[in-house]
């Protein structure tokens, strides 16, 4: 029988092998991702993903070997390479060419997002936040000690701050094409329609997700139309070399969407945290005995109560329609109170039937 340090040392070896491989899967994935753009395929494909899905099990099955832990592997190497070919086609089909980008906002954390997104793509990205400590030539405190000769202005600061922004150009004008990426819209429709009835190029877009997000696969970004020359258009095609989802929406059904998409899963979690904040006991306890829905539940929460507040607050509090969104989730917290107080098993059941009904048409 082989001795404990000689079977460390072969799983040494074999983890070795096995980076080894991801490395050579990594190289013809990147191959394969180039003959894809030249051929003017998609970066995803469904059909072939679900095919090495499929063949994974297969074979993990034969061996005796977890076929969902296969699965997860592999979706993590199936992510790997979609990055990897995405990160290459933003790089390749770019839409900059030297053109200039002044990112207003650009230390924040969706900032510096934009700023290395339009970098890939070929732009001279410029940087005005209030937070630098010094100037240079790309570099600016104040962005409206800049000159007016950048292509696009894109503004990424915090709701109150863009509001000012927008004022002061809506004042000042503004050439080239410029977009917010604010949250919450009703604060800012009207001016947003002052400066397009000025005849400036402007656009308000969404990007639905965080700042930590390397690749768009499932994330989805919302574009406003707001004038007449197709900026929104013109905007989307930044996004169009990537796999995220493009969708176009009113500026006046955005916040009524905003305020369940993100105003109602928020506060949702929100509550959950203080409940189990408030309830005195450390998450060590609660963990002991934690189910699956508790876990992932706790995973979510965890992530919301480490966003900015401040940008959190602004989400509920500016939104017109979300008292609308918490009026609804008291009263169906009622409901729930009042079916297990009076002991109505009958009207919690229906409740719970109304959720599975909303999801089973979600599935239709």
């Amino acid at each position: 029988m082989k001795d404990i340090e000689t079977l460390r040392k072969e799983l040494s070896e074999l983890d070795l092998k096995i980076i080894e491989l991801v490395h050579r899967r990594q190289v013809l994935s990147e191959e394969v991702g180039a003959i894809k753009r030249k051929k003017g395929r998609p970066t995803r494909d469904y059909q072939r993903e679900k095919l090495v899905i499929e063949l994974a099990k297969s074979h993990a099955k034969e061996l005796g070997v977890d076929p969902s832990m296969v699965v997860d592997l592999m979706q993590l190497l199936i992510q790997s390479s979609l990055k990897t070919q995405e990160s290459a086609r933003v790089k390749e089909e770019g839409q900059g060419n030297g053109k200039r980008v002044l990112v207003i906002g650009g230390l924040g954390r969706m900032g510096a997002w934009f700023a290395e997104f339009m970098s890939m793509q070929g732009y001279e990205v410029h940087i005005a936040d209030i937070n630098l400590d010094k100037e240079d030539d790309s570099h600016f405190i104040n962005w409206a000690n800049t000159n007016d000769d950048y292509d696009i202005t894109v503004i990424a600061t915090p709701l109150r701050q863009s509001i000012e922004i927008l004022e002061t150009i809506l004042e000042t004008g503004r050439s080239g094409m410029l977009f917010d990426i604010a949250s919450i819209k009703s604060p800012i429709k009207e001016i947003l329609s002052k400066i397009s009835a000025k005849g400036m190029k402007v656009t308000s877009i969404h990007p639905m997700f965080g700042p930590d997000t390397d690749l768009l696969t499932g994330k989805h970004v919302v574009f406003m139309n707001l004038d007449d020359h197709g900026t929104h258009l013109e905007i989307m095609k930044l996004f169009e070399s990537t796999t995220a989802q493009l969708i176009e929406m009113s500026i006046d059904s955005h916040d009524y969407a905003i305020s369940y998409v993100l105003g109602l899963s928020h506060i949702i979690n929100i509550a959950f945290s203080k409940v189990l904040h408030d309830s005195g006991q450390k998450s060590e306890e609660f963990s002991k005995v934690s189910s699956t829905t508790f876990k992932d539940q706790i995973e979510v929460a965890r992530r919301v109560s480490q966003e900015n507040p401040n940008l959190y607050f602004e989400i509920q509090h500016l939104n017109t329609h979300s008292m609308q969104t918490i009026e609804e989730l008291n009263r169906v917290i009622k409901e729930i109170t009042d079916a297990i107080t009076m002991g109505s098993e009958e009207d919690f059941v229906e409740i719970m039937h109304a959720g599975n009904k909303y999801f089973e048409g979600a599935d239709d």
